[in-house]
């Protein structure tokens, strides 16, 4: 069957050799100069490229340093501009804090301004009180607090305020109070102890004897006892007179007889003998110990130290009983100006007007 084919399909004929191998050398020098050509294109083609390359690149780059330096300069002068606005702020901020203290101090005016008159009289009298407050605690007296609370209720019944009666009513109740407590009058009891220290000088000693006020009495009486019947002698008979006045010489004599010897002896109980036996220059000391005593304690009082004043006023008082004659007006005087002054002497505390200063500011807050 193969051999059926093969004679039944032409042959076909065939190709010289060299011809064929010439002209396939030929298409081979056609192919390698087209691509030789092409290489060269294209070679050609990368260096321009390269070269615009390089010539962008070396644009580029000046373009570059120039943005660089032009950046630096932009930031040296944003750095100039960052300074100089930091200072700029900083003188604001300093602006601005003196408008803010310049604007509250002018809301404080504006606030003072817009006070009603009540506002103002509630605020002069809660000050008032609290300055006469200090002033009774330095001196110790109620006066300062109870003359201004008469000054704040006689301002409040002058304003006739109807919403502040309730402030009122509190003062009077607070006024009751302290008037109520008996403070001390410093002032009342160092005039006493003055007028003490003034007296030791003249107060008799038990050492020391004096003579009788009532001698001296009587002897003015006999002396003056003759001398009325003088008046009467052109109305009498000369014998009469002559008579009487004899009588009267005679009681005048014995009335002064008698009443020095009445002098001449005394009986006076003396519980501590040793006031008998002070020399004179020693009775001198005593009654200066008396008149520092009497100091001590008046500088105590002054200085409200009250327990150290009552310690030297009966130290004072046990002096002035065991070396002074104690039957004596001016003893006794002494010694009852040092019993008043002990008597009042006392620390007293004076009431806080709670009250008034609560009803004040309930007052302010508009209740």
């Amino acid at each position: 069957m193969t051999d059926e084919l093969n004679t039944a399909t032409p042959t076909a004929p065939a190709w010289p050799p060299r011809r064929f191998a010439s002209q396939l050398w030929r298409a081979a020098v056609v192919l390698l100069g087209a691509i030789s050509v092409a290489s060269l294109v294209f070679a050609w083609r990368a260096d321009q490229r390269g070269s615009t390359l390089e010539q962008e690149l070396v644009r580029r780059q000046q373009d570059s340093t120039a943005k660089i330096a032009e950046a630096r300069m932009l930031a040296k002068q944003a750095q100039e501009q960052s300074s100089e606005s930091a200072a700029k702020v900083a003188l604001l901020e300093a602006r601005v804090a003196e408008v803010a203290v310049q604007r509250g101090q002018l809301e404080e005016l504006i606030q003072s301004l817009s006070r009603s008159r009540d506002e103002n009289i509630l605020t002069d009298i809660d000050a008032a009180i609290r300055v006469a407050l200090q002033q009774t605690a330095i001196t110790g007296s109620a006066e300062p607090l109870v003359a201004t609370l008469k000054q704040a209720d006689e301002r409040l019944a002058r304003y006739k305020q109807p919403r502040l009666e309730g402030v009122r009513r509190a003062i009077a109740r607070d006024l009751d109070r302290v008037k109520a407590i008996s403070v001390a009058d410093l002032s009342s009891l160092s005039i006493k102890l003055d007028e003490t220290i003034r007296m030791v000088d003249d107060l008799p000693l038990l050492a020391v004897a004096e003579t009788r006020k009532d001698s001296i009495g009587r002897d003015a009486k006999a002396a003056a006892g003759p001398a009325r019947p003088a008046s009467a002698a052109p109305a009498a008979n000369a014998a009469a007179v002559w008579t009487g006045k004899v009588g009267d010489v005679w009681s005048a004599m014995t009335e002064r007889v008698w009443s020095e010897a009445r002098s001449l002896v005394r009986v006076t109980r003396i519980d501590h003998p040793d006031a008998m036996l002070l020399a004179p220059e020693q009775s001198f000391f005593v009654r200066e110990n008396l008149k520092l005593r009497l100091l001590n304690a008046r500088l105590a009082l002054l200085s409200r130290q009250f327990d150290t004043a009552q310690g030297d006023m009966q130290v004072a008082q046990a002096s002035l009983d065991r070396y002074f004659d104690r039957s004596a007006k001016r003893t006794v005087l002494a010694g009852e100006l040092i019993r008043q002054v002990m008597g009042q002497a006392r620390q007293v505390t004076v009431p806080r007007p709670d009250d008034t200063l609560a009803a004040l500011t309930a007052a302010s807050a508009g209740r």
